[in-house]
């Protein structure tokens, strides 16, 4: 083991309102342990309040309106026993001296009547091209029913109310999510938005949704509680970009006057020109997840991977995984102590404790 501490990845780091010990982030992993109706579990308090020596957290992708869920046990935050269930969370992690944003996602056509009891919904009516998971298996994606203008202006309107009960709920803030394929993402690309209106064609009209919802969730809770999470090029759930070197730049020119907390790019590589043009784009504060194997176990490569990041101009490391099987990942990283194997497969996804609070921590004289 070395003792010897990366050079900026453990130093301190302004976001928005919060000061942050470090500059490791939690990113937001779906684990679907909520209860049936999106509340949050007695599993999930526990959960997170073990990984609160993370800089911040970011939780899981909540939904904020119905017809948004995407698999079964999603969390919600659309309910009054949402903002309870949550609170209770946010408090947990609180006490053990951590803090919180949370992701709203919307998982547009990523989504299925037998999970949320309503047709999906997407920019057009254009299906998922594989089949996505429900309570009876594996079912094929149905075709989602197409937003009217109104019923865009709406979906906007529930964000707004799902950021209102995120801070009623205790959390620091929000992460917009326009990323992976769900909803807002398939606004900006074109193989899954094929509108002829103000929110199709163009790149400055596939970008206004989610420009709109930044916006109005800013003016309702204060746009240093705001982060927006991008994943440029990323091809999952049928998404398929012809466009990305211009798209993104433009999306974040449009975002970049707004004061927002943070911006946050998936699947990052330190040296990809496109991340170096955003960073130049973009005034604030920079959220890199870089694009590592799941099973590296190696703390050395970890935090190399983290300095290469910073060097290159981010300002935060989110790191997933590596967070779902080491809750004292901050500690083994810092001391450089190897890390544990991340139990893939159903435990993933399923409820209980196994593969999901019963990951080891080191002892106290390891440290």
């Amino acid at each position: 083991m070395t003792t010897t501490a990366p050079r900026l990845l453990f130093t301190p780091a302004r976001l928005g309102g919060l000061d942050l010990p470090h500059r490791l982030v939690m990113a937001p992993l779906t684990r679907n342990r909520a209860e049936a109706d999106g509340t949050p579990s007695d599993l999930m308090v526990n959960y997170y309040a073990q990984r609160a020596s993370a800089g911040l957290i970011i939780a899981e992708a909540a939904t904020p309106n119905q017809v948004g869920q995407t698999y079964a046990n999603i969390p919600g935050i659309h309910r009054d026993a949402h903002i309870t269930g949550w609170r209770r969370v946010t408090e947990a992690v609180a006490a053990a001296g951590g803090a919180m944003f949370l992701q709203l996602q919307h998982g547009g056509r990523v989504g299925h009547p037998a999970n949320s009891g309503l047709v999906p919904v997407a920019p057009s009516p254009i299906a998922l091209p594989e089949p996505i998971h429900t309570p009876a298996g594996r079912q094929d994606a149905v075709r989602p029913h197409e937003l009217s203008m109104g019923e865009i202006g709406s979906t906007t309107a529930d964000f707004v109310t799902a950021a209102r009960n995120a801070i009623a709920a205790g959390f620091a803030g929000v992460e917009v999510h326009s990323a992976n394929g769900y909803l807002l993402h398939q606004f900006l690309a074109g193989n899954t938005n094929r509108r002829t209106d103000a929110y199709g064609g163009p790149i400055g009209n596939r970008i206004r949704f989610t420009v709109e919802v930044v916006e109005a969730v800013a003016a309702a809770i204060g746009a240093e509680r705001v982060g927006v999470r991008i994943s440029p090029a990323n091809p999952v759930n049928g998404i398929v970009e012809t466009d990305t070197a211009a798209l993104y730049p433009a999306l974040v020119a449009a975002l970049a006057g707004h004061g927002l907390a943070y911006l946050h790019i998936v699947r990052t590589d330190s040296a990809d020109p496109l991340l170096h043009r955003l960073r130049d784009i973009w005034p604030g504060v920079l959220l890199a997840n870089p694009a590592q194997p799941g099973a590296t176990r190696d703390p050395a490569a970890i935090t190399a991977e983290a300095e290469r990041h910073l060097a290159a101009g981010a300002d935060l490391i989110a790191l997933g995984r590596a967070f779902l099987a080491n809750p004292d990942l901050v500690r083994r990283l810092r001391i450089g102590a190897s890390l544990n194997e991340l139990r893939e497969g159903h435990l993933m996804y399923v409820g209980g404790p196994e593969g999901y609070t019963d990951y080891p921590i080191l002892p106290a004289a390891a440290a």
